[in-house]
């Protein structure tokens, strides 16, 4: 629901800028585009082709140029800081949060690095290194180190004339961590409780010792999970001695689900989720060559299999006819459990120990479907040909592709991972090279066994 609310907001807006552009109205754009979120702003400059993102661009508030570089994809954005100044740059860059800086400080010009870092004072910088220490898609990548702690033997009044003093919280902060005197990370005190509560009362009394933290290696897909879990708004991240690290928030947890739903979807048909959608044809299609290939190997291997039975085919001409039928449907079912498998291993609900259960249920399913599927082809080949036999191999060779269809479904992604390949980028063109020969050796070779008594 969210997803297709957030893709309707943004078709509407690009309609309402292409109109603008169209108009030749630069105001009438800017006072749009202005408007809108950085989020927002990201999502259209994604939408547009390249000459009409840089006019775009130009028009963008310079308060809302960090923010927005923040959102776009790697490509967009290294577009979009090849238009801009050194100095536009610092500026834009200089005031954001230190795990936002972290994202996209690689992609700056070394001399517009060197000014941003000469411009931080020495506890902002050190923090700095602290976040990049660490991998971008970790805990302690995702992490804000900017956090705001307390003790737990203090009072609620001691608490908020301390916040007083500061003057100013975090961004998105909806609790405070209470840490000992080694920064140890003991639980957190909402703000909620700091408001309501009597202001007598000790932190040790109302502090919350249940939330969990985040370990700093933890992956982001699990700590996607855990917010999940826990219903989560921010989480401590603490280092292998339990020592209070920083903070990771919701806003950069709904990045990584958005992130990997991206990455499932696109790495399936060999795509990158970075890629920009208005690339130079050429370099597009460069980047696709490597998965035709690879597609193109595969069909050629089913290709090899099925001009093995090249005489069934010149002299059985419904084979013809009917073996993509047995392909096709061989190739959805292991689509089904393959993207059910794969799914799983992203959320942490299929492990080495409920595999085998998996595997037993999904050959079940296959088997089932094979059975019920078989029988209805099975009538519908004796109906165009009025041939038993024919009917028969399509049973046969129906059920045994789908059964093999499951079965690779299943074993496939566990394969791919324990090679170190991604099964959402390899999964599919496997699975199809499987389903294909298995397709074509069912059908064609009952087909030459039993209709031509070879």
């Amino acid at each position: 629901m969210l997803d297709h609310t957030r893709d309707d907001k943004t078709a509407r807006h690009l309609e309402h800028l292409s109109e603008a552009l169209d108009s030749g109205t630069k105001h009438r754009v800017r006072r749009l585009i202005n408007s809108l979120s950085g989020g927002e702003i990201g999502d259209l400059l994604e939408s547009l082709p390249l000459t009409k993102r840089l006019a775009v661009w130009e028009l963008v508030d310079p308060e809302l140029d960090g923010e927005v570089l923040v959102e776009v994809n790697d490509e967009v954005r290294a577009s979009l800081i090849r238009d801009m100044a050194p100095a536009e740059l610092v500026a834009a860059v200089g005031d954001l949060d230190i795990d936002d800086l972290a994202d996209i400080l690689d992609d700056l010009p070394d001399a517009v690095i060197r000014e941003v870092l000469h411009a931080m004072d020495r506890e902002n910088r050190e923090r700095l290194e602290q976040v990049l220490s660490y991998p971008e898609d970790s805990a302690g990548g995702l992490m804000d180190p900017d956090v705001v702690t307390i003790r737990a033997d203090v009072t609620l009044d001691v608490v908020l004339r301390y916040l007083r003093l500061r003057g100013e919280l975090p961004a998105g902060i909806d609790q405070l961590f209470v840490v000992n005197r080694s920064g140890k990370y003991l639980g957190d005190l909402k703000l909620s409780d700091l408001l309501t509560r009597d202001p007598s009362s000790t932190v040790a009394d109302l502090m919350d010792r249940s939330r969990p933290a985040m370990p700093v290696s933890m992956v982001a897909g699990q700590v996607a999970i855990e917010f999940e879990h826990h219903d989560l708004i921010s989480a401590p991240v603490v280092d292998e001695r339990n020592v209070l690290l920083g903070r990771i928030t919701i806003d950069d947890v709904v990045d990584v689900i958005r992130e990997e739903a991206e990455h499932s979807v696109l790495t399936m048909a060999g795509l990158d989720e970075e890629d920009d959608m208005f690339a130079p044809i050429v370099q597009s299609a460069r980047r696709r060559w490597l998965w035709l290939g690879v597609n193109l190997i595969t069909a050629l291997v089913a290709a090899m299999v099925l001009y093995a039975f090249e005489p069934t085919l010149d002299q059985v001409v419904a084979t013809a006819v009917l073996f993509p039928v047995v392909m096709s449907m061989g190739g959805i079912a292991g689509t089904q459990t393959l993207t059910l498998v794969i799914r799983g291993m992203a959320t942490g609900q299929v492990s080495a120990s409920n595999a085998p259960a998996i595997l037993r249920k999904e050959l079940a399913v296959g088997v089932l479907n094979g059975l019920v599927f078989s029988l209805l082809v099975a009538v519908i080949a004796f109906y165009w040909y009025g041939d038993i036999r024919l009917g028969a191999v399509m049973a046969v060779a129906i059920l045994a592709n789908l059964f093999a269809g499951a079965l690779a479904g299943a074993l496939i992604p566990g394969i791919l991972k324990r090679l170190s390949i991604d099964p959402a980028l390899a999964g599919g063109v496997v699975l199809t090279t499987v389903t294909d020969v298995v397709g074509i050796l069912a059908f064609i070779g009952l087909a030459t066994y039993i209709l031509l008594g070879s």
